[in-house]
């Protein structure tokens, strides 16, 4: 038996021989059948062991480059340069784990023979991997595309080190000490999921690797030889004193390769152990700023939506895991403050109603905040700490609400998210299309306190007019009826200016241009009726905002215009590098096309001045729904508040040139509570945080729209004072004016029932609408029933009850 033994240790030993020579001595092996096996086995050395690439983990910055919001990561490690690890790490390294580095060419024969000897003698069991083989088996491993492979790598056999040994010599032909080194320090385990002395330096002592001191260096050397058996955060069992232990064996070992001297090393030894064991953020849910979460949220779906990044899901995933990425995304750190300042001061996380805020720079389409009374934080169903939904059929089925903990998109739609009804902010996409079909901005309708409309009422609903079944919007507020232009119209929010003239124009059209501005229709029955041209041209209350929206949509409408038309796809990101230092120039280049003319988008935005109390280039402002953002925002600014059925949600959207911000406050899990949103929460947090992003901005006036869409084509309106009713009628219709009469009589010297006079009188615009005033028969100076300015009215809707 001793005699098989021997031979048998004889012959490997032989064996071990040829291949060790031919190995680590190249010139000395290249005769006869060893030469010629060993130049085939090379021509076979994978490429991933000369350039390995490991996974690696991306960084996510905001738009200064220096704030980090999160990372991903499958394994914690990000490469660094040699020069960046610290003289000391580096002679740790090899005090730890091969004396002879320097000196070999990938292989310790004489480590590898006593090794061999000891193994087979069954004295022991040795390793005598030098770190160039080390190096081999974890590129390997790294490079294995079967589980097999994996377990081969790894299996304690001497055939396994054999292979590693000839790697690691033609490693070491292509690549330079130096090389090799940084490649191991970049990719081996060092416990705790961190990987490569980076990772591992930040993890155990919050430092960079070049700042590691010889103490701090040894530690982390002596972990490479089993990461899980020194356990530096083990207090309470050995792993702690074990780790230690070998810190002070490597310390000692740098002393025994004179890479310190005697008085370091007890300088050294005599620095007790203190580690910090900071875990990294993964993900979005452990951003570095919790109130970063649902933008962090919206960056991390934009990825996983690009085709550059992937063919798959998966592949986008693992890109993003393991890629090693530098991403700069569009967030704005003060912007995003202020965002979430005032979002907490007005309605603090905790609360069941969402207030929600968005801020889009126009022109770029990139998102610079996202804020909600929300914690970015684990879905409400698996969080027991959230309440029960206060959704009745929610509530009956045991879900949990979405606060104060949620990773819904509720600013960006999404999944369960397809957004919000933003009442009144709607009207501006009616009064674009009017625009765009060469309706004028003094373009009059006699309002009427309650209207007629050719759209049909909702079956079983109140707001059909009396013995019809047609759909009749009124005005909370009897004092808004009366003659209205596009400025008083949309700066008062006249429900009954807004529905005929989405007649006119088409209610297809309306929905049209919402889409081209940027509204996106994630509700299945709104992206229907969106696709379907005959359905959109029924949808009457659409102009009175029905259709599901969010902050980030809004925002980048309105922020469409004030790029003058040029419409952006909101983008979370502005840079991008690869593991190489690659810029990715193509997949943040913004996406943006001519959503709407340029003249359409001065023309919309210089009456969008009136509701939030700013004044329109001619002057022609005349009441607003929310005077106080002009004021404190301190710029030109332009807006629109919006409210719904039953004051369901509450929403404003205010611009400027440069930033657009939009909020909205409703409850994402009961869209149809009977509880009130309030104003006087949503539209101070929204204005106040436009007002913050702006301070020390210079203040820079909207453009000011030409003549032809603000007073269209004037002509003269005929003289028709004391004509009947159909006489006149029939004048100014031949003139091309629409008619409407006002049943209230004023007095006049004509006859009673005739015409007393015509509203305007004088010049109009072409194919305007010309009220006829009828005389009561009494002799008087004439009166208006045009009434103050007032708040936002409100309106009966069939389709979507009252809106404003």
């Amino acid at each position: 038996m001793r005699l098989i033994k021997a031979a048998t240790l004889l012959t490997c030993a032989l064996l071990a021989g040829v291949v060790v020579a031919g190995a680590a001595f190249p010139a000395l092996a290249m005769s006869g059948l060893a030469a010629k096996a060993g130049a085939d086995s090379f021509q076979d050395l994978p490429s991933e062991l000369t350039v390995p690439r490991v996974p690696e983990a991306s960084q996510v910055y905001a738009a200064d480059g220096r704030t980090l919001m999160a990372t991903f990561f499958d394994e914690n490690r990000q490469d660094v340069p040699l020069a960046d690890i610290s003289p000391a790490m580096r002679k740790a390294m090899v005090a730890a784990e091969d004396h002879a580095f320097y000196q070999h060419n990938g292989v310790d024969l004489k480590g590898f023979m006593r090794a061999l000897v000891s193994n087979f003698t069954g004295n022991s069991r040795q390793g005598a991997s030098t770190l160039t083989m080390q190096l081999v088996r974890m590129s390997i491993t790294y490079g294995a595309t079967d589980p097999n492979e994996v377990v081969a790598a790894s299996e304690d056999t001497n055939g396994r080190k054999l292979r590693e040994m000839r790697l690691a010599a033609a490693l070491e032909s292509k690549l330079s000490k130096d090389q090799i080194l940084e490649r191991y320090l970049n990719m081996a385990p060092f416990g705790h999921g961190t990987y490569g002395v980076a990772a591992a330096s930040r993890f155990y002592f919050g430092k960079e690797p070049r700042a590691l001191t010889v103490p701090e260096a040894a530690m982390i050397a002596g972990l490479v030889k089993s990461p899980s058996y020194y356990d530096a955060l083990d207090s309470e069992g050995k792993g702690f004193d074990l780790t230690v232990e070998r810190r002070d064996w490597v310390i000692g070992q740098m002393q025994e390769t004179g890479a310190i001297t005697a008085q370091e090393k007890a300088a050294a030894l005599a620095v007790p152990l203190k580690v910090v064991g900071k875990r990294p953020t993964n993900g979005c849910t452990s951003a570095v700023h919790n109130d970063w979460g649902f933008f962090c949220d919206f960056f991390y779906r934009w990825w996983m939506d690009q085709p550059a990044f992937g063919a798959t899901s998966y592949d986008r995933e693992r890109r993003l895991k393991g890629g090693g990425y530098r991403i700069i995304t569009t967030l704005t750190p003060t912007v995003q403050q202020a965002a979430h300042k005032n979002v907490e001061q007005y309605l603090p996380t905790g609360k069941k109603n969402a207030l929600m805020v968005a801020a889009v720079e126009p022109g770029t389409g990139r998102v610079r905040a996202l804020a909600a009374n929300r914690t970015f934080g684990l879905d409400a169903a698996a969080n027991p700490k959230n309440p029960i939904s206060s959704n009745p059929k929610q509530a009956d089925a045991g879900m949990r609400a979405t606060y104060p903990r949620t990773t819904n998109p509720l600013l960006t739609g999404g999944g369960d998210i397809d957004g919000y009804q933003a009442g009144s902010t709607f009207k501006m996409f009616t009064m674009v299309a009017a625009l765009e079909q060469g309706y004028p901005l003094s373009y009059e309708i006699n309002a009427p306190q309650r209207y007629q409309s050719k759209y049909t009422a909702a079956a079983g609903t109140e707001s059909a007019c009396a013995g019809t079944e047609r759909w009749c919007p009124s005005n909370d507020n009897t004092s808004m009826a009366g003659k209205h232009d596009m400025w008083t119209a949309f700066g008062r929010s006249v429900n009954t200016y807004f529905v005929p003239l989405e007649e006119r124009v088409g209610a297809a059209k309306v929905v049209d241009a919402a889409e081209r501005l940027g509204i996106r229709f994630r509700a299945d029955n709104d992206a229907a009726t969106a696709k379907d041209p005959a359905a959109a041209d029924g949808w009457g209350s659409f102009t009175l905002g029905v259709s599901a929206t969010t902050p980030l949509d809004l925002a980048n409408a309105y922020a469409t215009l004030a790029a003058d038309g040029r419409h952006c796809e909101p983008i979370p990101v502005q840079e991008v590098r690869d593991h190489d230092g690659k810029v990715l120039a193509d997949v943040v280049k913004p996406k943006c096309d001519r959503a709407v003319d340029p003249e359409v988008a001065r023309a919309a935005l210089d009456a969008a001045r009136c509701p939030v109390g700013d004044q329109s280039a001619y002057g022609k402002c005349h009441g607003a729904t929310e005077a106080d953002a002009y004021r404190v925002i301190d710029h030109p600014v332009a807006g629109k508040t919006g409210t719904t059925d039953g004051d369901r949600t509450a929403s404003l959207v205010t611009t400027t040139t440069t930033l657009s911000v939009a909020g909205i406050m409703a409850n994402p899990d009961w869209p149809e509570t009977t509880a009130n949103m309030d104003h006087d929460v949503v539209n101070p947090a929204v204005y106040e945080t436009l007002a913050d992003a702006m301070k020390s901005k210079p203040k820079k006036d909207f453009p000011k729209p030409k003549d032809g869409l603000v007073y269209g084509q004037q002509r003269s309106v005929p003289s028709v004072a004391c004509k009947s009713v159909d006489d006149a009628r029939a004048v100014l219709r031949n003139a091309g004016f629409e008619v409407d009469v006002d049943e209230n009589r004023v007095a006049s010297n004509c006859p009673a029932g005739t015409v007393a006079r015509t509203d305007p009188d004088g010049r109009t615009v072409s194919g305007g609408v010309v009220v006829l005033r009828l005389s009561s028969g009494q002799s008087s100076t004439g009166t208006t029933n045009n009434g103050p300015a007032s708040t936002e009215g409100g309106a009966a809707s069939g389709q979507s009850g009252r809106r404003r």
